[in-house]
């Protein structure tokens, strides 16, 4: 009595499948080369039963492009931090946020006990180097006579010295204390200290921040206004540490959805422990006024600039282990060949093979090739052993 089989498992199936591909590449003739198997005989009719594609290897083609995620970013030149030069009260702001100011703009009034007291510093020292320069003169001028000694006038003269020291210390502390040179000036001369202090820009930019407020009291040294220079900025651009190589300086990219490019200048010397990240840095080149400072972006890099190398499809690729390889046709098959792989972004990925432009390469029925290959080394490895025996 004839037994009915069960139903074939999916081990059945998969086992099946592969008996038949095997027998499909039959008779199979093995090269053995630097201690590995590297080419297979596949004929011809049998192309089409695998569905086995081919396509030339083109050193010219559609570049594959791989994006990343970026923040737009001040580089910290340009950047300006406005604080309270002394402890005072604040009497009025003179900007808005996101006002442009230019150099010399008025940005906020303040008033303060402290300045006053350093103008009157400066009136002490501005009298008194207008006494030592009077008496200097004078000595001078009785020693031509013959009526006094020399020392007479160096001591004058000294004392001249050190009273101009003094006036230069006293104007270097108010020109810290925010005020200007004519400002400075005008208080020396007249003799009439001012009330109030008005900080003003010492570059171009836009008041991105305003920490003060009207009638606030600050103390020495606190902030109270950011300016930024917009017109250029940095993208921070996120990476796997591993690609690093493929980021040199003057590296080109381009933001996704603007017309705007960039082009690397470094990056950071530390990685990220958590992710094995690396923050790169790029400038952009022109148009920044299409991005805002924190806006966060991504951009694209040309796989074409990471090095010199092949665009193939994904599907081309086979893996052994942890190594690549791709199929490469020959006069009665085809051949395995190591490939490193650059960078890849969806179904494309951009390698290094040894190969020639013009090689046909599998880019279908890979799965096919790869199990027939592995097939035929397992039988190589089998008749080897039993020949060293």
């Amino acid at each position: 009595m004839n037994m009915i089989p069960a139903p074939f498992s999916l081990c059945n199936r998969a086992c099946v499948l592969t008996t038949a591909v095997l027998l499909a590449l039959a008779p199979t003739q093995i090269v053995y080369a630097a201690n590995s198997l590297t080419r297979f005989t596949v004929a011809t009719s049998q192309l089409q039963v695998l569905g086995i594609e081919t396509q030339p290897l083109q050193a010219q083609g559609e570049p594959v492009r791989v994006s990343y995620p970026a923040q737009t970013v001040l580089p910290p030149s340009a950047e300006q931090v406005i604080s309270s030069p002394v402890a005072g009260l604040i009497m009025q702001l003179l900007v808005q946020p996101n006002q442009a100011v230019r150099p010399g703009t008025p940005l906020l009034r303040i008033a303060s006990p402290e300045l006053g007291q350093m103008q009157l510093q400066l009136l002490q020292a501005s009298s008194r180097a207008t006494l030592a320069r009077q008496t200097a003169q004078r000595e001078q001028s009785l020693f031509g006579e013959g009526l006094i000694a020399q020392r007479r006038v160096q001591e004058a003269q000294a004392g001249l010295q050190e009273a101009e020291a003094a006036l230069r210390q006293a104007k270097s502390a108010l020109r810290l204390g925010g005020m200007s040179a004519g400002a400075i000036d005008k208080v020396a001369a007249s003799s009439n200290p001012q009330d109030s202090l008005v900080l003003a820009a010492s570059q171009a930019g836009v008041v991105i921040e305003i920490s003060a407020r009207a009638g606030q009291r600050v103390d020495s040294a606190a902030p109270l206004l950011r300016l930024a220079q917009t017109n250029t900025l940095w993208l921070e651009i996120q990476i796997p540490a591993a690609e690093a190589s493929a980021w040199p300086s003057g590296t080109k990219l381009k933001v996704k959805g603007r017309d705007v490019t960039a082009s690397v200048v470094g990056s950071s010397a530390l990685v990220a422990p958590g992710s094995q990240m690396l923050a790169v840095r790029a400038l952009v080149d022109g148009k920044s006024g299409q991005l805002r400072p924190g806006e966060l972006v991504s951009v694209e890099l040309s796989m074409s600039n990471t090095a010199v190398g092949w665009d193939l499809p994904l599907a081309a690729l086979a893996r052994d282990g942890g190594d690549a390889y791709v199929f490469v046709r020959t006069a009665d098959g085809f051949e395995a060949r190591p490939v490193k792989v650059l960078a890849s972004a969806g179904q494309r990925v951009r390698v290094q093979v040894d190969a020639k432009a013009g090689e046909q390469v599998a880019v279908s029925g890979v799965v096919a090739l790869k199990g027939a290959w592995l097939d035929a080394k397992e039988a190589w490895d089998a008749k080897d052993s039993k020949g060293s025996k």
